[in-house]
């Protein structure tokens, strides 16, 4: 039985895909473009990777490690997704 909703999974894994899309999609012409895409693309999909290992979890302190990684993982993306917004308006 998986510790977390099938809704939170799909979620994730939705997010997961449209930062691999919005990643294809980006001008990587520019070096700080191709590093935050980068750095957006690692962290994304860690959310949704999270999300699975938290439904894994053997223990509530594993499922409560695994939850934090994913709000620590999806904060990053958030900053990343707020640069990237910032330097293509320049």
């Amino acid at each position: 039985m998986s510790r977390l909703s099938d809704d939170l999974r799909e979620r994730t894994k939705r997010f997961a895909s449209g930062v691999i899309e919005l990643y294809v999609a980006l001008p990587k012409r520019r070096k700080e473009v191709e590093i935050l895409g980068n750095q957006l693309l690692r962290s994304g999909t860690s959310v949704a990777a999270h999300a699975r290992e938290a439904s894994r979890a053997r223990s509530d302190l594993e499922f409560c490690s695994k939850l934090d990684g994913l709000l620590q993982e999806a904060d990053e993306s958030q900053l990343w997704l707020e640069l990237l917004r910032d330097d293509l308006r320049h």
